[in-house]
């Protein structure tokens, strides 16, 4: 069947790279009917759905708007999917790498539509926060891997939220240029929408996040429209989500099969829908990520993902040899912080024990007036005791 063949009389299209019928203009998705076809390629799925065709030319209407020297389409997304035209329209500068500006959620919309990649880091105190901040990464993220890289638990689940927003709090102080990204830990947004709002509500007000991360695919659509209905933007995370590390039985590889897949575009396509900020892939084929970022409007990040994302995260101590287990296999290192600290403590001992310091120059020494008087003093002190 060609592409935009019609059915039955009716008006039907295919997702761009999608194993589940989801239509794309808003008010349709009722009363949906599909049929499948697969061959040794592609997967398609096609849907059919009657089409308002005054409101496909309006939701199809993009602002063109000028950044710099290059124009660009920026889309008008719906009030369902969280965001208007005058967030991309913002009176906040685009910050682009270098430029020292700060990187909000529009602008990462933005460098989703330039085609530029986003970077991330994760970071958990004020030095680290510095140092990647001035560097020029995108976003920070305060991520609940910092019970296994700073707590020292085994995984990720028992980390709380105060110990997070401490980290947090931090992290904040920090950093002036990045998108500020927290993640939300297990237990603080899963058993009740009220206690959701409440936690998220202190991440930003107590801990100045800007973004508010939870993992989980469609099931959690509707909590993330009832958080940024409370103004508070959301990052989705789907794949290998390790608070549910119990339920998959490990650290596994996600979306390995057919209907692996089409779990995740399902995930992918509803958290879009439901507005969030961002989308972190981790953990699934490259192949499968490539077709969620070219499916979904919202910005992908990658991690153990594939090149394709839309931008890439790894975690700041796995960059730097800072943990002490064997890496994953997406894991790139850019230095041995723990070779560099090693070596730098066994100097200390050894200049210690063989009195090496500190020297004379890294002492603090009187005044030449005052070292005379007491010279005199101690003098006297002696001369009695003769």
């Amino acid at each position: 069947m060609p592409y935009g063949a019609d059915i039955d009389g009716g008006s039907c299209r295919p997702l761009k790279h999608s194993l589940h019928p989801f239509p794309t203009l808003p008010g349709t998705s009722a009363g949906l009917s599909h049929s499948a076809a697969a061959d040794s390629k592609w997967l398609k799925t096609w849907v059919k759905f009657p089409v308002d065709w005054e409101a496909a030319r309006n939701y199809n209407n993009r602002s063109v708007i000028q950044v710099g020297d290059a124009t660009m389409r920026a889309q008008a997304l719906s009030g369902e999917a969280g965001g208007a035209l005058e967030d991309i329209m913002s009176i906040t500068p685009i910050g682009f790498e270098g430029s020292g500006r700060k990187i909000t959620t529009a602008v990462l919309r933005e460098l989703k539509l330039r085609h530029n990649p986003i970077t991330c880091l994760t970071a958990y105190d004020y030095a680290t926060a510095r140092l990647v901040d001035e560097s020029g990464i995108d976003m920070v993220l305060v991520g609940d891997s910092l019970a296994q890289t700073m707590l020292g638990y085994e995984n990720t689940l028992s980390v709380t939220v105060d110990e997070m927003l401490h980290h947090v709090k931090a992290v904040h102080r920090g950093v002036k240029n990045a998108l500020l990204i927290a993640d939300m830990p297990y237990g603080s947004y899963q058993l009740d929408p009220k206690d959701a709002l409440v936690n998220a509500t202190r991440f930003v007000k107590e801990g100045g996040a800007e973004v508010v991360k939870i993992e989980g695919g469609e099931k959690r659509a509707d909590l993330i429209r009832h958080l940024i209905d409370a103004e508070i933007p959301v990052a989705g995370h789907i794949g290998l989500t390790p608070q549910s590390l119990n339920v998959m039985g490990g650290y596994k590889v996600q979306g390995k099969d057919l209907g692996g897949i089409e779990q995740l575009m399902r995930d992918a396509v509803a958290l879009d829908r439901a507005g969030v900020a961002c989308l972190y892939l981790e953990g699934i084929p490259r192949e499968v990520a490539a077709m969620i970022t070219a499916e979904v409007t919202t910005p992908t990040i990658g991690i153990g993902a594939g090149p394709e994302c839309d931008g890439q995260v790894l975690v700041f101590h796995d960059i730097v040899n800072l943990t002490f287990g064997t890496p994953a296999k997406f894991v790139r290192r850019y230095g041995d912080a723990a070779g560099l600290i090693r070596q730098a403590v066994q100097a200390f001992r050894a200049d210690v024990r063989s009195h090496q310091y500190p020297a004379d120059e890294e002492s603090y020494h009187l005044p030449k007036d005052t070292k005379a008087a007491l010279d005199t003093v101690l003098e006297r002190k002696r001369a009695m005791r003769r």
